[in-house]
């Protein structure tokens, strides 16, 4: 207990869903006072415990109980049954600007927002100039601040309630669906904000379908289905199975591989090249090597983002990139096509690794195809010499009691 954020202990919630409501006395006495409804049990004996300083995510389809387990972590909600247990301060990014007056100026919000949130006059004059260039500074809008929140586009607005809300400094940050507010720029700026608050030993409780966020972010996952705790565990075993579950079209995908997807477009196989563009069957480590994807569309795709990612034998994933956060995202890709994911130096160290590839919507949260380590490639020994561990580092040891180096990379 004194090393947890959050700790929730057999959490139970229903709601009632009316069917219809008496409207006026008669119908009342009429029914004899009873209004016809089914309950939606919301969460059901829900346990699980955040330790402090650690990112904890809550996925799930839509109805799953994730925003209803956030409001009780919040406060805003009281379980039915069981206890929500919370240590330190608590800001919650649920809807933001929630609490904006339209009519005032976000100079003025800045400070009704912040004080809502706990925050006194004096903490506001502090962080006001960074709470305004954190929201606007990117997009030179700070001369806005001083105009009615009611004609801003609604994405200053919620940029600003962002910016309000994550300036709170709280103990435990409880984050509902906003990973995706504002453009690419603002988007890359609150994920370094997370990081930063995570370096700095805070907790952060997120909800996301954003799945390849949660991924990158978190440090232990929770999978929520109608209400019930379907697991828990690192990022990659509770996606992997959060993904297996909804999607009706997994399948085997080869020997040891899974696939699933909404169709529209596919991943048609991989190649492993060497530095020269030839095919190979094993890599050394220290290599050049080249992964090229084979694609093909039924129909026009916009802004597709492609995800490679690379994983050990016993599924621990090593390493990945994504065309999006590489800035190389197509306009549109239709028909066949391939591209290519260029490694100058690989240092996996010698071993035998699987590969998966997804073929996703710019968002990241649809994946027209997902081939779950459907290939697998092996690395052989190399220089550096190093054959421990999962990646080498490409160190070399110096001092003057060592003889020569005796290898050097070609």
């Amino acid at each position: 207990m004194e090393d947890a954020a959050v700790v929730v202990d057999d959490v139970s919630k229903v709601f009632r869903l009316y069917h219809e409501r008496n409207q006026s006395l008669k119908a009342a006495v009429m029914r004899r006072g009873r209004a016809k409804y089914t309950e939606l049990q919301a969460l059901d004996h829900v346990s699980f415990t955040v330790p402090k300083g650690k990112t904890f995510g809550i996925i799930g389809h839509n109805g799953s109980g994730k925003s209803t387990m956030l409001k009780c972590l919040a406060r805003i909600l009281r379980p039915d049954t069981g206890t929500v247990s919370t240590f330190g301060k608590v800001s919650a990014l649920l809807e933001l600007g929630a609490g904006f007056h339209p009519e005032l100026s976000g100079r003025d919000n800045v400070y009704l927002n912040g004080s809502i949130l706990g925050l006194s006059r004096k903490q506001i004059d502090a962080r006001y100039d960074e709470i305004v260039s954190f929201a606007f500074a990117d997009s030179g809008q700070e001369d806005r601040i001083d105009t009615p929140v009611k004609n801003y586009s609604s994405g200053m607005y919620v940029k600003l309630g962002f910016s309000v809300a994550i300036n709170v400094d709280p103990d435990l940050l409880l984050v509902d669906e906003v990973l995706t507010v504002g453009d690419e720029a603002f988007q890359r700026k609150c994920a370094d904000k997370f990081l930063e608050l995570k370096d700095s030993g805070k907790t952060v409780v997120i909800v996301s379908h954003a799945l390849g966020t949660v991924r990158d972010l978190c440090d232990e996952v929770a999978l929520l289905d109608h209400g019930k705790l379907i697991a828990i565990g690192t990022p990659d075993e509770v996606i992997d199975t959060y993904m297996g579950g909804v999607e009706t079209n997994v399948r085997r995908d080869g020997e040891y591989g899974s696939r699933w997807g909404e169709g529209g477009a596919e991943i048609n196989r991989i190649e492993v090249l060497n530095g020269g563009l030839e095919p190979i069957e094993r890599i050394s480590l220290g290599q050049a090597a080249v992964f090229r994807i084979h694609y093909r569309c039924e129909r026009p795709v916009p802004k597709p983002v492609f995800k490679i990612e690379f994983h050990t034998l016993n599924g621990m994933t090593v390493a990945a990139g994504n065309t999006r956060f590489h800035d190389r995202v197509p306009d549109m890709i239709d028909g066949e096509g391939s591209l290519e994911y260029h490694v100058p130096n690989l240092l996996l160290t010698p071993g035998r690794y699987d590969v998966s590839v997804t073929l996703f919507d710019y968002e990241m949260l649809h994946p027209y195809d997902c081939r779950h380590r459907f290939h697998r490639f092996e690395v052989t020994g190399g220089l550096p010499p190093d054959v421990d561990g999962v990646v080498s580092l490409d160190g070399t040891f110096h001092g003057s009691m060592l003889p020569e180096q005796t290898w050097y990379r070609t």
